[in-house]
This record gives C-alpha cells, structure tokens and sequence, in this order.
C-alpha cells in the first residue's frame, strides 16, 4: 500500500478511508408527517405535531415546521385578502366544458405531482393524451423549477402538437416562459 501511495502521490491515510454512509434522521419522519398530510390535508404543523405527540412520537412544533417546509407542504387554508385578484396573474377559460377527446392529439393533460423517495422527494411533471391515456412525455426534478416543466413540453411537442393542453392555474402553468413556448407551437410555421 506505501508503494502504490507514493506512486500515485497521494497521502497513504486516504487510501485507507472509508467514508460513512450520511444518515438522515428526518426521513423517517417526514415519511410519517406526508402520510398525516395525506390523509388531513388542512392540517398545519400545530395539528400534525399533535397528532406525531398522541403516537408517542417526541417532536415539537420548531421541528415539524422546518421539515414541512423542507418538504413543500403546507396547511390548506385561506391566506389574507383571497378576494383581491392579482392583477399580473391572468386567469385563462376552461375550455374544456362539454368537449370530449375524441382522436389522438386533440387533448393533452399536464401536471405535476411529488414522489415520496428513500432519501427526500422528487417531482414529476407528466403529460398524457386524454384520448389514448399514452404518457406523451414526463421529466423528473428534485426542485420545482420551471425548467423541468419546460423540457417535458418541449419534448412533447416535437412528436406532435394538440388542439388543447389543459393545466391548472399554477405558476408553472401561467408563466410567460409557458405560455410564450405554446404561443410558438401554435404559430404557423415560416418559410
């Protein structure tokens, strides 16, 4: 071993580390805190700690906060001034009231969802024909970032292009990124 070390110019202690597996003792909880949120959804981090405490599981309120913030997860309840529209947020029609996907390509669908992992979570963003119920094109991310969201409908439209992509009204759905690469599917081709 002296001798490969002093080959290779590196230190010998080094060829003898093994490194330690990091372990994460939050994962297990945060698995319980997604399996709370699932079932009471409107529950915020008072409630889940409550809940974690009646299990006997030793937690407080700092901790549950943190991870579900950690997790993107939050309560469901009404935040201040809902009544107040935002002007810069365009909401768009639902087109799809009484129309049913009649041929292949005539509605696409397109959402994103979380994926509980042995280490954290990941999102997939997924796009599927309603006619055919075939997966059109998915990407996964570790983070929420528009760009993942961009790159699966990118790669959804160089196979084909629909009549109709529905989404909700989320960010990710309404940005100008979004909405200016639809604009440029939708546009007659020059030349």
């Amino acid at each position: 071993m002296k001798k490969q070390a002093e080959l290779l110019d590196v230190n010998r202690t080094s060829a003898y580390y093994r490194p330690r597996k990091k372990e994460d003792n939050d994962i297990e909880l945060m698995h319980r805190i997604d399996e709370i949120y699932t079932q009471w959804p409107h529950y915020g981090y008072r409630r889940i700690t409550k809940e974690l405490q009646d299990q006997n599981i030793p937690v407080n309120r700092k901790r549950v906060l943190r991870l579900m913030r950690r997790m993107g997860i939050y309560g469901i309840c009404s935040g201040p001034n809902l009544s107040k529209r935002n002007h810069q947020h365009h909401t768009y029609p639902y087109l799809l009231r009484g129309v049913k996907a009649e041929k292949p390509d005539h509605v696409w669908g397109i959402d994103i969802t979380y994926i509980r992992m042995k280490g954290g979570f990941m999102y997939l963003v997924a796009i599927i024909d309603w006619y055919s119920r075939y997966v059109v094109s998915w990407e996964l991310s570790q983070t929420l970032e528009r760009s993942f969201v961009l790159r699966a409908l990118k790669k959804a439209l160089t196979t084909s292009k629909p009549e109709i992509i529905n989404s909700d009204q989320g960010s990710h759905f309404t940005s100008g990124d979004y909405i200016d690469l639809h604009a440029a599917c939708a546009a007659p081709a020059e030349g």
